[in-house]
């Protein structure tokens, strides 16, 4: 058997090369922010969800009160017969939603380490 040559150890180090960019750009995705999506049934609004605010998001019912502070999201008050989102709580993971569907509100965030599922949808 002959020993390694050239192109072997180009091709070892265009593997390493790229394993090493790969594993950067999936990992340095982790410091993204996260953003609050609410979609109402007359738009949609995105806020940084590291800035404190009241939104309040028209429905077919009335108004919607979506809470973001202190990095979490989440439904304080709305018309719905049953208050189920408002039970639900907040939210502070990318990827996590709660919903206020009798009003036709979608509140998620989006971004960070966690897009994608959680427990919740499995």
């Amino acid at each position: 058997m002959k020993g390694l040559r050239f192109f072997d150890f180009l091709i070892i180090a265009v593997a390493l090369g790229a394993t090493v960019f790969i594993s950067l750009a999936i990992l340095g995705r982790s410091g993204d922010r996260l953003v609050v999506r609410i979609d109402g049934q007359s738009g949609q609004w995105e806020y940084p969800l590291d800035q404190d605010r009241e939104v309040r998001v028209p429905g077919p019912l009335g108004i919607t009160v979506v809470d973001i502070a202190g990095g979490r999201a989440a439904i304080t008050d709305s018309p719905c017969p049953n208050k189920t989102c408002v039970l639900a709580g907040s939210i502070s993971r990318g990827g996590q939603w709660v919903a206020c569907l009798p009003n036709k509100v979608f509140v998620r965030l989006v971004g960070g380490d966690g897009e994608g599922f959680d427990a919740a949808a499995y």
